[in-house]
């Protein structure tokens, strides 16, 4: 009935979720966008076991309390997963790696070495000869990698230069 008011005589239409009417409504004008959420309840200390146990159904939470500084690292790690955002670490040769300053890719991409040395600078890839990766994505630690090497996050990358 709602195809009809719109003109609609014949289509087929595939849900992959549960969707009210309004939402439904709003996909077919076009006029809205449904964005992913995250909730954040703060205040958890307050709470008893069995309030916890009614917010652990509901869907895309992070109980959390700031007053006492409970949870915050899980939130943190679940804004980088809903961000989809890779932090890749520089490593100096003969350093350790900087962990303080990140370089941060989207993973949407499948983010390659070129693409981790375009952001540090525009022309580096054009001196670049070969990284050493540690971490998720190397094989084995550290790893020689090209240009097309695809990163995963928390990798630590080494560049060097042609000479």
């Amino acid at each position: 009935s709602v195809l009809k008011e719109y003109k609609v005589s014949c289509a087929e239409i595939i849900l992959r979720e549960d969707i009210t009417v309004d939402q439904f409504i709003d996909v077919i004008e076009g006029n809205r966008a449904y964005i992913p959420v995250l909730y954040v309840f703060n205040k958890i200390d307050a709470l008893t076991i069995e309030e916890l146990d009614i917010l652990d159904q509901m869907p895309n939470y992070v109980p959390i309390s700031s007053q006492h500084q409970w949870n915050l690292e899980e939130l943190m790690e679940e804004i980088w997963h809903r961000c989809n955002m890779l932090r890749i670490y520089t490593k100096p040769r003969k350093q350790n790696p900087d962990y303080d300053e990140p370089v941060i890719l989207h993973s949407s991409r499948n983010p390659t070495i070129e693409e981790f040395c375009n952001r540090l600078h525009r022309n580096l890839i054009d001196e670049f000869s070969h990284a050493f990766v540690w971490g998720r994505s190397a094989k084995h630690q550290p790893q020689r990698c090209g240009r097309d090497h695809v990163l995963m996050d928390e990798d630590i990358v080494q560049i060097c230069k042609k000479t």
